[in-house]
């Protein structure tokens, strides 16, 4: 006698994860329309089937790169911001199409500015970005430096106000506030780096962030019951979770400022 053994019901997609998947599609849909066409981004065997051609795709493109001395987050996040305002348009557009790829140094940026050639820096010298640009063009300076390694936690802490200065180029719009919410819990330095500088990253070439702008930086152990609604997620997968979703980083929809 043969037995018949039914087939698994998939669990279903709660609304959290249902959202989480949809701001990661836009993300994809944004920047690469080709692999939109590829793969199906309404489900999560399709975004990761997206996310491993966006990997493999590493060694072309644009990418911008970043010197460290040291870390303060929320001046990082000025000048994470300051310096994507400045980008000139066809390099935004380049840089954009490439996942806003960016690789981050340890070193210390006073001690290359006769060798290298840096978009921005810092006012303090604890950081400073290359120019989106090919691979190749930053070979001799990610030769040099050590990958920045920032292994420590990220406790929760008071929120931040972050002012976006306003003389670097005048604002198309009046100013306004969001919220940019950090997820700490077993997130390291390194990592808080990468998925923060997405979401800016993306927000100012989007238009969403411009001069002027206040930002203000809530360092949570997880993104979830946020006032208000999201205009950017950084979505990322549940490390011991599989088939799960999580916010890694996220930006808040507008608000006056007062």
């Amino acid at each position: 006698m043969t037995t018949t053994v039914p087939a698994k019901t998939p669990a279903p997609v709660t609304p959290v994860q249902q959202s989480l998947r949809e701001h990661a599609a836009t993300r994809i849909r944004t920047a690469r329309p080709d692999l939109a066409a590829r793969h199906d981004l309404t489900s999560y065997d399709g975004l990761t089937a997206a996310q491993e051609d966006i990997a493999a795709d590493n060694d072309q493109g644009t990418l911008a790169t970043v010197v460290l001395r040291n870390v303060d987050l929320a001046r990082w996040v000025r000048d994470t911001c300051v310096f994507a305002l400045g980008i000139p348009p066809e390099q935004a557009a380049d840089w954009r199409t490439s996942f806003t790829r960016t690789v981050f140094l340890a070193g210390n940026p006073a001690h290359l500015g006769d060798r290298f050639t840096f978009a921005h820096t810092a006012d303090d010298r604890s950081a400073a970005w290359t120019t989106p640009e090919p691979a190749a063009r930053t070979s001799s300076l990610r030769r040099l430096l050590k990958l920045f390694d920032g292994q420590a936690g990220l406790p929760a802490r008071p929120d931040t106000l972050v002012e976006i200065p306003d003389g670097h180029r005048p604002s198309p719009r009046p100013r306004t506030r969001r919220g940019l919410y950090l997820a700490t819990a077993g997130c390291t330095i390194a990592q808080a780096l990468v998925h923060l500088n997405h979401v800016l990253a993306e927000a100012v070439l989007d238009g969403l962030i411009t001069p002027g702008d206040h930002l203000v930086l809530h360092q949570v152990p997880r993104i979830v019951g946020v006032p208000g609604r999201l205009a950017r997620v950084r979505v990322t997968t549940e490390q011991h979770l599989p088939g799960r979703l999580k916010a890694a980083a996220a930006l808040t929809e507008e608000a006056p400022v007062a």
